[in-house]
């Protein structure tokens, strides 16, 4: 019981380290509004403001929180520790520790190694959390929290698949990808399509008691030993 309680804990901190980052994000947001416009530029944009290192900070909170909430939920069973669910939390976490170490570049100044990893970083996060939200809520449909998950990790696939078809498109017809869409507008989308579905993994690990999706027993009658495979 006492471990149970300490990591309810543990995942509300998670839950509370990401909404510290979303305010400071949201701050700079406010601050800068007549310098990032949020139509066409992106929020990494921030990281080359002379606020650069408190959006990088912010990054790396959301890392930080995402890790917590990545154990909480191992520790409270509802993802497998060795699955392709929490392998994806994982690079979600990793994605983003890249995008706060290596700040978006300005490409109008030409390429760098430290823009491309960026890049890099930023595809790795956004990618992959979806599909960490469904894999480990796909047993879970009939819990409200896993019904929840399941559809904010379906909105964000929605955001993913539509990005990556207009940038192929528009690779098919020869323009510039960044202006075939309103980038910035559509990546806010995205951002707070997945930091919401963060959150709501978040809750899932804290909740009292813990809802998890139903185990498989393993070769112990009446559910000893289960495990769920997320």
């Amino acid at each position: 019981m006492v471990r149970e309680v300490g990591v309810q804990r543990a995942a509300w901190g998670g839950v509370g380290v990401v909404g510290v980052a979303v305010a400071v994000v949201l701050g700079l947001e406010v601050r800068y509004a007549d310098e990032v416009n949020p139509w066409r530029r992106t929020i990494s944009e921030h990281g080359l403001g002379p606020d650069g290192w408190l959006f990088g900070a912010a990054v790396g909170l959301v890392a930080a929180g995402s890790a917590v909430i990545a154990v909480s939920l191992v520790r409270r069973r509802i993802a497998a520790a060795f699955s392709v669910g929490t392998l994806a939390l994982v690079t979600w976490c990793v994605g983003l520790a890249v995008v706060a170490v290596f700040p978006k570049h300005d490409w109008s100044v030409g390429p760098s190694l430290g823009g491309t990893i960026h890049r890099v970083g930023s595809v790795m996060a956004f990618v992959s959390l979806p599909i960490a939200a469904l894999l480990i809520s796909r047993r879970a449909w009939r819990l409200p929290l896993g019904r929840v998950v399941a559809w904010l990790g379906l909105g964000s696939s929605l955001w993913v698949v539509g990005i990556t078809g207009v940038m192929a498109v528009a690779s098919w017809q020869g323009l510039p990808w960044w202006r075939a869409m309103p980038l910035g507008l559509v990546e806010r989308g995205l951002v707070v399509t997945e930091i919401v579905t963060l959150l709501a993994l978040g809750v899932w690990a804290a909740a009292r008691p813990a809802p998890r999706a139903a185990p498989e027993a393993v070769g112990v009658p009446g559910g000893q030993g289960a495990t769920s495979r997320s």
